[in-house]
């Protein structure tokens, strides 16, 4: 008989790295999901210590809790927040360079 557990992302943060690119590959993921990003947040908070995570943040326990399982529908403010208090901040990137203009040629006269 093959016993299994759950997996635990946050058993595998061992450093600043590890936790660098897991939250890289969510947002690459679902850069859109806030819910998912929370739980993202959520694996990276008990990797470290989730209850300075809420002295920092001044969000309640249990509040923090439910927001880090992806429950509810987490505020911008609140993922800002969170990530901010483990060390990271939110950015804007542009998905692709958009091409320069092209030059339009004069028309011949007629």
């Amino acid at each position: 008989m093959t016993t299994t557990r759950s997996w635990d992302a946050a058993e595998h943060l061992r450093d600043e790295s590890d936790i660098r690119y897991y939250i890289e590959a969510a947002l690459d993921e679902a850069p859109d999901d806030t819910a998912f990003l929370a739980m993202v947040l959520g694996d990276v908070a008990r990797a470290r210590n989730i209850a300075e995570l809420a002295r920092s943040t001044g969000i309640a326990r249990e509040t923090l809790y439910k927001t880090l399982r992806g429950e509810g529908n987490p505020t911008m403010a609140t993922i800002s927040k969170l990530a901010n208090a483990l060390g990271f901040r939110l950015s804007l990137a542009p998905l692709q360079p958009k091409p320069a203009p092209r030059a339009r040629k004069p028309r011949k006269a007629a």
